[in-house]
C-alpha cells in the first residue's frame, strides 16, 4: 500500500473510531459503571470484531448486502433493539453499587456487536471498496487494513472509556449519577433512532 493511501486510511480510521457512535457510547457507559480495568475486554473485543467483519466483507459479504437489502434492515432492527435495551437498563440504574451486580460487556460480546452495528457495516463496506484493491496481494492489504483499524482504534476507544471512568470518580452523589445515566440512556435511544435515517 502506498504511503499516501496508508495515511488516508489511518485518518479515516481515526475519524471513524473517535467520533460518537454505538461503540463509544457503550464504552463511556462501561467506564462509568465498571471502571477502566473491567472495560478493557470490551475495548479489545471491538477491533477483533471489526477485523472479522472487514474480512467477511473482503471475502464477498458486502456484495450479499448490496443484493439483499432486507439483511440491512434486519441488522438495523437488531442493533436498534439492543441499544434500546441498553437505554432502558441505564435509565433504571440509580447508583454505582446497583451496577456492581451486573457484568461488563465481554470481549466476545463486543466483537459480536459489530455485526448488528450499522455504523460498523458502513465503515467495513467503505474501507474494502476504497482501500483494498483486488488483485495480487489482496489478503495482505486486507490484513494491513485490519491492523491499522486496531492500532488507531484502540487508543480512540480508550479515550471514551477513560472519560466514563473519570466521571465515575466525580459522580459519587447518587442524584448526579442518576442524571448522567439517564442522559446516556437518552443518547443510546437517540443513536438507535439515527440508525433509521
Amino acid at each position: 500500500m502506498e504511503p499516501t493511501t496508508l495515511a488516508a486510511l489511518a485518518i479515516y480510521a481515526f475519524v471513524m473510531s473517535i467520533t460518537p457512535g454505538p461503540n463509544n457510547l457503550m464504552l463511556t457507559t462501561s467506564g462509568l459503571i465498571f471502571g477502566m480495568a473491567r472495560t478493557w475486554p470490551h475495548i479489545l473485543g471491538i477491533p477483533f470484531g471489526v477485523a472479522v467483519q472487514l474480512s467477511a466483507v473482503g471475502a464477498g459479504l458486502g456484495a450479499v448486502f448490496a443484493l439483499e437489502p432486507r439483511l440491512q434492515v434486519a441488522l438495523k432492527l437488531v442493533g436498534t433493539l439492543y441499544l434500546l435495551w441498553l437505554a432502558a437498563k441505564l435509565w433504571r440504574a440509580a447508583e454505582l453499587s446497583d451496577a456492581s451486580m451486573a457484568a461488563p460487556i465481554s470481549f466476545f460480546q463486543a466483537a459480536a456487536f459489530q455485526f448488528v452495528n450499522p455504523k460498523a457495516w458502513l465503515i467495513a463496506v467503505t474501507v474494502i471498496a476504497a482501500f483494498v484493491a483486488p488483485g495480487e496481494g489482496y489478503v495482505g492489504r486486507l490484513a494491513l487494513v485490519c491492523l491499522v483499524f486496531a492500532v488507531v482504534g484502540i487508543p480512540c476507544m480508550s479515550v471514551w472509556a477513560a472519560f466514563g471512568a473519570g466521571l465515575r470518580k466525580v459522580l459519587r452523589d447518587p442524584r448526579k449519577l442518576l442524571m448522567v445515566n439517564r442522559t446516556m440512556a437518552g443518547l443510546a435511544a437517540l443513536t438507535a433512532g439515527l440508525f433509521w435515517l
